[in-house]
């Protein structure tokens, strides 16, 4: 009996050894792309001149993507002398590599101001996925920064390079890896993550480029790839391309400017978009299938282009033009409370919301029963250029980019 018991102690500390929570992915907005980010025991306020800084570093080139921690590592895309790179630093904020990608999109005309890196790398597994703005798909070793294999959606998938540029942060889910070239015929293309091979090529809707980053919904039948393109919200089956569904999405008036992730919660897709007559914030209802969707709701008042939005709760929380945060209840669409002041990106941690709006400053809005309220602020003095870039948060710290400059906050 003491033999028979030895051996089930014995087994059961392996089976938890080998069935232990590992990080799998880490990736634009958070484990699930939807800004929310599993944290404990943040600060609920932050003294009058900020959270205690860290570090920060001036050595991650120029560009608007956010950083994302792997392990014991951070990466981050950047640009040096119009070459695309991959930085690679220890969480003390020591440089420890970078990897070139390429030329990285420079612009002409208009979209000559804003040159620079657009994505955020996909970490899967030890391997990283990056895209530079003209296109080149590399992975990457994430320990060693040595290139494995390339691809380029314009040379080799038949991609149209949009006025701004690629800015889609690649999609990586089991042994696929998903792009948007925004070809006629090579629309949307999965390819294998671990060796660049096509897997398959959809012709999706032939429609342009946006500049969202996919998403992916996990259905008993069937798993839906979730993008958007200049003017379509659409599904295909993850498995093979085929078109299931699309919704007309009349936000992006100028090659594809629009950014915001959809986000799938208990059966239904969030989205919000921008510009004045556009579709504003909308819900829709996904079929337990995968098949099709249904509108539940849409508010034309709430417009958002580039700041990502927050579902949580019964609430959908998204900044707004008009430089107010809004409150929206998911059940109706309507407009619950809100906030004047903020106007930028949203992530949400430890029931609070982190707020990066467009003239530097950084907010803490506490929650009470859904209700927000501005807490504390402060603002990110360095870097050029827009404050585009989204936050990330990591084991209690804050991470910001403005531009070449990156900084890290204790939170904790």
């Amino acid at each position: 009996m003491k033999y028979f018991n030895l051996l089930l102690l014995v087994s059961i500390v392996i089976i938890s050894g080998c069935t232990s929570k590992t990080q799998t992915v880490a990736q634009w907005r958070g484990e699930n792309r939807d800004g929310i980010y599993v944290e404990k025991d943040l600060l609920k306020a932050w003294p009058d001149e900020g959270p205690e800084l860290l570090w920060e570093t001036e050595e991650i080139g120029q560009g608007y993507g956010s950083p994302v921690i792997w392990k014991d590592k951070l990466f981050i895309n950047g640009e040096t002398d119009s070459i695309s790179q991959l930085f690679a630093f220890d969480l003390n904020g020591n440089f420890l590599w970078k990897t070139p990608n390429g030329p990285e999109f420079m612009g002409e005309g208009f979209s000559a101001g804003f040159p620079g890196a657009r994505s955020t790398p996909t970490i899967y597994e030890g391997l990283v996925y990056v895209s530079s703005g003209l296109g080149r798909i590399a992975c990457i070793d994430a320990e060693t920064g040595k290139e494995l294999w390339s691809k380029h959606m314009v040379d080799e998938l038949g991609g149209r390079l949009n006025y701004f540029g690629y800015c889609e942060s690649l999609l990586a889910d089991g042994n696929s890896l998903f792009c948007f070239p925004g070809g006629l015929d090579t629309n949307i293309v999965c390819l294998n993550r671990n060796t660049g091979d096509i897997i398959w090529v959809s012709k999706a809707l032939s429609d342009f480029v946006a500049f969202t980053s996919p998403m992916m919904i996990k259905l008993p039948e069937r798993d839906v790839f979730v993008t958007i393109s200049k003017n379509y919200l659409f599904g295909l089956d993850a498995s093979n391309g085929e078109l299931l569904w699309s919704f007309h999405e009349d936000s992006v008036k100028l090659e594809g400017a629009y950014t915001n992730t959809p986000v799938y919660k208990d059966g239904y897709i969030y989205g919000v978009s921008g510009v004045k007559d556009g579709t504003g914030a909308y819900k829709l209802k996904q079929s337990p299938d995968g098949k099709s969707i249904s509108e539940i709701w849409r508010n034309n008042n709430v417009k958002n282009e580039t700041g990502g939005f927050i579902v949580t709760g019964n609430r959908l929380y998204v900044t707004s033009e008009d430089k107010k945060l809004k409150a929206l209840d998911t059940e109706t669409g309507l407009l619950i409370d809100s906030i004047r002041g903020p106007r930028g990106s949203l992530i949400f941690a430890d029931g609070s919301l982190f707020c990066y709006s467009d003239n530097g400053n950084i907010e803490l809005i506490g929650l009470t029963d859904g209700k927000p309220e501005a807490v504390s602020r402060f603002k990110m003095n360095k870097g050029s250029k827009e404050h585009l870039a989204h936050m990330a948060i990591n084991n209690g710290v804050l991470y910001i980019r403005h531009g070449n400059v990156l900084q890290a906050y204790s939170i904790k």
